[in-house]
Parts: structure tokens; C-alpha cells; sequence
């Protein structure tokens, strides 16, 4: 039976790359391909990093509720396209949705079979820390993520498991043991 598996967490809690090293050693689990209006960048392929609409056929698939769940960032939208999800999972694929929590909250409202999985920091300070060390936002920019941190946090009471990243490999090992437990 395959499952739908969705992934969030803070910005610099490391979602991104204890996803990439869970597929790396489970390459029959699949991620699944969001919709976005932002542009292409340099090396990114249609239908494998997103698929990339307009703004007008954006929000018509929301006119026509094709979204599990979007959201606007930056000025672009981003949404997961329900007939992707769905046809993934009638095809037997264990997909994994990597999106914000209001998002997975969301997902899990529609598909309530849906397996919320949070990866959290070991502390706040320590993501703060990892925040900083990236050296690629301004303070503003750091302080508005770290008030919007506490509002995930708060939404991930709501998830079936919560991870604690204080290494990628624990990370990944809690992440191989929910998704064996369900498997």
C-alpha cells in the first residue's frame, strides 16, 4: 500500500537535505513536483523541480480547487496539484510532500490518510544559529523568519510525528523508522 508522507519544518531546521538523503537510500519513495508561477532557474526541468504556470493558470486551478493546498511566497505561488498526488498514489508510489505546515494541515484535511511528519530544530537558539551561519539574508529577513518559527511549531502539535534534527543521520534513521512502522 503506498502512503502519503508530509514533510515540514523551519527554515534552516535541514528538511531539505535529510529528505535528499532519505530518497538517496530509498529511491522507491518519490517526491512530489509542486505547481509555481516564479520563473525557471538556471537548470531546473518542467515536471521534475516544479511545474511552472502562469499566474492566470495558477489561479485557475484554485478557481477550480485542483490544490490540495497553496500558498503565495515572495510574491509567486506555490501549490500541490491533488490529481498529482492522487494518481501517484493509485500508481503505488510512497510520496513525499515537502510543504509549510499551514499547508500540511491542509493536506491532512483533505486526505486525512496523509502521515504529517515535522523535523525540528534541537533548540530555537541553535536555528538561529544555523539562520545566521548561512550569511544570505538581512536581519529583518531573520527576525521575521524566527517569529514565523514559533507559529510552526505551534502548528506542528497537530502532526502524527515530530523529529528532532540534531544530526542528518538521526534525522533520516527516525525518519526510515516512522516510514517502516508504516509501511
Amino acid at each position: 500500500m503506498s502512503n502519503l508522507y508530509v514533510i515540514s519544518g523551519s527554515s534552516g531546521v535541514g528538511k531539505g537535505t535529510v529528505i535528499k538523503e532519505f530518497l538517496s537510500q530509498n529511491p522507491q519513495f518519490k517526491l512530489s513536483v509542486s505547481c509555481t508561477t516564479r520563473s525557471k532557474r538556471e537548470g531546473e526541468k518542467e515536471g521534475v523541480n516544479y511545474f511552472f504556470l502562469s499566474e492566470k493558470e495558477f489561479k485557475n486551478c484554485v478557481n477550480n480547487n485542483e490544490f490540495l493546498e497553496w500558498a503565495e511566497f515572495s510574491g509567486n505561488f506555490y501549490g500541490t496539484k491533488r490529481d498529482f498526488v492522487q494518481q501517484s498514489l493509485k500508481n503505488g508510489e510512497n510520496l513525499i510532500l515537502e510543504i509549510d505546515t499551514k499547508g500540511a494541515l491542509n493536506v491532512k484535511r483533505i486526505m486525512p490518510e496523509a502521515i504529517l511528519i515535522f523535523i525540528a530544530p534541537p533548540s530555537l537558539e541553535e536555528l538561529e544559529s544555523r539562520l545566521r551561519g548561512r550569511h544570505t539574508e538581512t536581519e529583518e529577513a531573520i527576525q521575521k523568519r524566527l517569529a514565523s518559527i514559533k507559529a510552526e511549531i505551534e502548528n506542528s502539535k497537530h502532526y502524527d510525528y515530530v523529529i528532532v534534527n540534531d544530526t542528518v543521520e538521526n534525522a533520516v534513521n527516525c525518519l526510515k523508522n516512522i516510514i517502516n512502522s508504516k509501511s
